[in-house]
């Protein structure tokens, strides 16, 4: 496997910090941290420069906080700077770490994402007799649970420029497992199972197999096989990564249930829309509904879940919630 040398000069380039400053600010330009750190914009760059150039950066301290929605969470965010190091950095190594993903990995992969988890699915469960039951399964506590010494050593593999992995070892260490909330963890936390994902395709031989993020999903042709296969990935996950699974994983045939993934429902004949995501597009539309609204209001109010309903089977939905007839014949004008 080819190893990345003569990268940290690039990180600390100019160019490159401008960029990564820019990426780092889109969607919050209004905010303090951002507004802060541009009363001083060049000022700034050349102290992350002369910072990363000298080896004397240090990671920021934490602000950390909880959230419940959707799921109780420690968020551990960082001032503005640090976050324009970490697009500095993920500018030159996101080509290098995605060269190793498999196909079949689809979070914080640009091109890929929900809309690459749905083109696969729909494609591979044309086969009904090898897609007839699924595994569905995820890792518990997957982001505190990451090892720093294999994390290191997954790095290691497809990096051996010192400088760049003191920095990122610097990172790594800075918080316990992968912090949420961090630009880096999102890449960092696919690369920790990018080998889980090379054993099950080229060892194991899985042929319908499907992750976002820790969120797995292996369909097969026989409930004795997946439960079979779900007793090796757990060993596998124990031995090498220092993981273990949920004890909420499930076996089940396709047919009755469909495949609850990635906010769709997945069958053989159809795709619908997740019943919770299902449920506040009608609050959201019901009142609109009660509201005088011109067409390109009523689309900017919904249009997050016009984007999750052109994807699935959801014309009598529309139908069915969509009030204002002007939205309803745009609606199916576009689909």
């Amino acid at each position: 496997m080819k190893r990345f040398g003569n990268l940290y000069s690039k990180i600390y380039d100019l160019d490159n910090l401008y960029l990564a400053y820019s990426n780092a600010r889109r969607g919050k330009g209004k905010t303090y941290g951002v507004i802060h750190f541009e009363n001083n914009l060049s000022e700034n760059i050349l102290q992350i420069q002369s910072e990363l150039m000298d080896g004397t950066y240090k990671v920021s301290e934490y602000d950390i906080f909880t959230i419940t929605d959707p799921k109780e969470r420690t968020i551990y965010r960082l001032p503005f700077r640090d976050r324009v190091i970490q697009h500095a950095i993920m500018n030159i190594l996101e080509p290098v770490w995605t060269s190793v993903f498999i196909s079949q990995t689809y979070s914080c992969i640009r091109g890929r994402g929900i809309h690459g988890v749905l083109k696969h699915i729909k494609n591979d469960m044309k086969d009904r007799k090898g897609t007839a039951y699924c595994l569905k399964m995820d890792i518990r506590k997957f982001y505190p649970s990451i090892d720093h010494g294999i994390m290191k050593m997954i790095i290691r593999k497809k990096i051996k420029d010192i400088r760049l992995l003191n920095l990122l070892d610097g990172i790594i260490d800075s918080a316990p497992g992968l912090p949420i909330g961090n630009y880096l963890s999102q890449y960092l936390s696919n690369l920790y199972l990018t080998y889980l994902d090379h054993w099950l395709k080229e060892e194991k031989k899985v042929r319908y197999y499907y992750r976002y993020a820790d969120d797995i999903v292996i369909l097969g042709g026989t409930k004795a096989g997946l439960h079979d296969l779900r007793i090796e990935i757990s060993d596998y996950l124990r031995e090498n990564l220092k993981l273990q699974l949920k004890g909420n994983y499930q076996v089940f045939p396709v047919a009755s249930r469909g495949i609850d993934f990635v906010g769709y429902v997945f069958y053989h004949t159809h795709i619908r829309m997740r019943k919770r995501i299902k449920k506040n597009f009608c609050r959201r539309t019901a009142k609109l509904n009660k509201r005088n609204l011109t067409v390109k209001e009523y689309r900017q109010s919904i249009c997050s879940w016009i984007g999750w309903a052109k994807y699935c089977n959801s014309r009598n939905l529309i139908k069915t919630i969509i009030k204002n007839e002007d939205v309803l014949r745009a609606w199916n004008q576009n689909t």
